[in-house]
């Protein structure tokens, strides 16, 4: 229970034996007496919270103790539970004329009666919260009025302050105002003093306000010998001790700070919700009569010069009627809307923003204007307001005149809250909105850009933190982006280089590319890069730096393999020239050799054998074949195969040899014999003897030798 204990009245031990009981077993505190005369004693001094009365009773009885009750203005609305035996239902009519607020019989059952005092509970809750509101809504639209209609806006501060002291039950409020880039603040009203009049303050001793100042949100202290922020003013020794709890709210105009209200006390922990919700909604209205007053004052002085009366109250009328006029010519559109969600005003704003004219919107229900998107937001707002929740800065689509969708930014506020109306504030977002989109969309682009690049890519921003570390850097150094972002950059870079990079950067003019560093992966592993690097700049002021770096790992791979490669090439090459050289050297050798063998092959028979001449022909002969054995070893080293020489002869092929092992000597006789058979068959003298295609002429001379001479027309003329 928030209020004071249950008390209950029956005359019959037995019968407050066991009330005291039921109630204790559901925890509601509470006081028994056994007479009329003890109650009325007791609700002067327990205060109770409802009271469980017995009405058959020795005088006063509980019929007559009900008219007490009733009849007295601080009891008129206590809730009374009537308990009785009786089962005629004369008497309970009799007892709800009296004033009972419910009944219970006897015997009964401990949930039904703990049941009805907790409803009866939430009843009393709920009527106190209503008359709580009323009475704020009533303070709210008195201070309002009187800020609106009162010339002498000095005055009316005082009478502001003094009623929110009043209704917070808070020993000092004050209105502190400022200007822009200054640091010091005017106390224009105090509620314990009329007489203050612009009070100057150096706003640096009071960070409170300064803190509500930078924030323009309230601030409550509930305990200022503890907390951090009030340590400048324990520190200085300054005379605000006396006030052990304080709570200030913004006065904003327009999102721009025009002042405080400034509520504190002597005990802590006294700002409730309510008294908080009273006073930003006054510090509201005064932030708009503050404006007005400021606009009317600067009138004031523009005219001073002006010697018509009239004239001047014309212009003071004028000024205030742009104070009433002010949702006219607001720049937002604007929208006031009853409990249920139905439009009850529209600025012309919010008619231009719309397309709808004012009388298409009266009484229309604000979820008739949202988009199919929006279904359910209308009932969720309702809900809120009813709980004093006013979203600030939302945005909701809205279909305007003619099916075109909006997206409009939207603040509510519980302004006239006397009679549960609320203010809704919105301007158009959907250029805005559109662009903000793109501007995602071109982020995710770009992000899907760097993470897709084979190169790895790192930024960070000029504190060296790593802002940045996409897929490939990931790849090379062999770490989850996740581990690296908002770390240390140097930490990637081996020591001392990262500095030196940074310094190459500068020097360069903010840039610098193509730089070959080695870095160390995760493994301890070092990995050659390529680095190019560049300063971020916003403006003229570099915000960040950004590299990128190029894995040359495979590119090295690379180069080494065609190096390799190239060197094979080569190799090759000069191993072809080598057998080309030598296949060559052995064709220009098998011709002379053939020609060698054929002569010594003819001499050997045509000279008598054991003469000195046949002994040079078999020399000869062997000096051939070991010059041919030489061409048969140059035929393996090189393989080198010959073609068809010249009609039926063949060159030696190498090859054939080497693979073979057939002796070059034996190849040149296969082709020479026939040769050699018929020249000796034919006739001596001058016969010709060919040989392949070179024709032989074959001279026998008196003294017995033999010369072979070339034929006319072949090659050479040596004997």
């Amino acid at each position: 229970m928030s209020g004071g204990p249950v008390l209950v009245v029956d005359d019959d031990m037995v019968s407050r034996h066991v009330l005291g009981q039921a109630l204790a077993g559901a925890k509601l505190e509470h006081v028994a007496v056994g007479s009329g005369a003890e109650a009325l004693a007791q609700i002067d001094k327990a205060h109770p919270s409802i009271v469980l009365l017995d009405l058959v009773m020795p005088q006063p009885d509980g019929y007559q103790i009900l008219r007490i009750l009733r009849a007295r203005p601080e009891t008129r609305d206590l809730p009374v539970v009537v308990l009785t035996a009786l089962e005629a239902d004369e008497e309970i009519a009799k007892a709800f004329e009296a004033g009972a607020d419910d009944f219970v019989r006897k015997p009964f059952k401990p949930v039904e009666l703990v049941a009805r005092v907790r409803g009866q509970l939430r009843l009393r809750a709920a009527m106190d919260a209503l008359a709580r509101r009323e009475r704020d809504a009533k303070l709210v639209l008195e201070l309002a009025q009187a800020m609106a209609s009162n010339l002498d806006f000095r005055s009316i501060l005082f009478t502001v302050v003094q009623r929110i002291a009043e209704v917070a039950k808070v020993d000092r409020v004050s209105i502190v105002l400022v200007r822009e880039q200054e640091q010091v603040g005017y106390v224009v009203a105090a509620s314990d003093d009329e007489q203050l009049r612009d009070l100057p303050i150096d706003l640096t001793k009071y960070p409170e306000i300064q803190e509500v100042l930078t924030s323009g949100e309230p601030l409550v202290v509930e305990d200022a010998a503890t907390h951090p922020l009030m340590e400048i003013v324990r520190a200085g020794g300054q005379g605000r001790a006396a006030f052990a709890s304080l709570c200030i709210l913004p006065i904003l105009y327009e999102d721009r700070p025009l002042g405080v209200l400034f509520l504190r006390s002597r005990k802590p922990g006294v700002f409730g919700e309510r008294e908080l919700a009273v006073c930003q909604t006054i510090a509201s209205a005064m932030a708009i009569a503050l404006r007005n007053a400021r606009v009317l004052q600067s009138l004031r002085d523009q005219t001073q010069q002006v010697t018509v009366a009239r004239f001047e109250a014309e212009r003071r009328m004028r000024s205030l009627q742009r104070y009433a006029d002010f949702f006219d010519s607001s720049a937002d559109g604007i929208v006031v809307i009853d409990p249920e969600g139905r439009l009850l005003f529209a600025n012309p704003k919010a008619r231009e923003i719309t397309g709808y004219e004012e009388h298409d919107l009266r009484g229309r229900r604000l979820e008739e204007i949202f988009s199919s998107d929006e279904i359910g937001r209308g009932e969720q707002l309702r809900t809120g307001f009813l709980r004093g929740v006013f979203p600030k800065d939302v945005d909701i689509g809205i279909i305007a005149r003619g099916g075109k969708p909006l997206i409009v930014n939207v603040s509510f506020a519980g302004v006239q809250r006397e009679e549960g109306a609320v203010l809704c504030s919105f301007r158009d977002v959907t250029r805005q909105r559109e662009v903000e989109a793109e501007l995602v969309k071109t982020k995710d682009s770009l992000r899907r850009v760097i993470d897709a690049s084979m190169d790895a890519i790192i930024s960070c921003d000029m504190h060296g933190n790593v802002l940045l570390f996409n897929r490939a850097a990931e790849r090379i150094y062999g770490k989850p982006s996740n581990k690296v972002l908002g770390t240390d950059v140097r930490a990637l870079y081996p020591e001392g280089v990262a500095k030196k990079v940074m310094k190459l950067i500068r020097d360069g003019g903010g840039r610098i590319d193509g730089m070959k560093l080695d870095i160390v992966d995760s493994n301890g592993v070092t990995v050659p890069v390529s680095f190019s690097g560049a300063l971020i700049h916003d403006g003229d002021t570099p915000v960040g730096s950004v590299g990128i770096f190029t894995d040359l790992r495979e590119k090295m791979r690379m180069e080494q393999q065609l190096q390799q490669a190239q060197e094979q090439l080569l190799a090759q090459e000069r191993q072809a020239i080598v057998a080309e050289l030598a296949g060559a050297a052995a064709h220009e050798l098998n011709q002379p050799l053939t020609s060698v063998l054929n002569y010594a092959t003819l001499l050997r028979r045509l000279l008598q054998a054991g003469t000195p001449a046949s002994g040079a022909a078999e020399v000869i002969e062997g000096e051939a074949e070991r010059m041919a054995e030489i061409v048969r070893k140059i035929g393996k080293i090189t393989k080198y195969e010959t073609k068809s020489y010249v009609g039926k002869q063949k060159i030696l092929d190498l090859d054939r040899a080497s693979d073979a092992d057939v002796p070059v000597a034996s190849a040149l006789t296969s082709e020479i014999a026939p040769q050699a058979r018929a020249s000796d068959e034919g006739d001596s003298g001058g016969d010709h003897e060919t040989t392949g295609t070179r024709k032989t002429e074959i001279e026998r001379r008196p003294d017995g030798t033999i010369v072979l001479k070339p034929a006319v027309g072949s090659r050479g003329e040596r004997e």
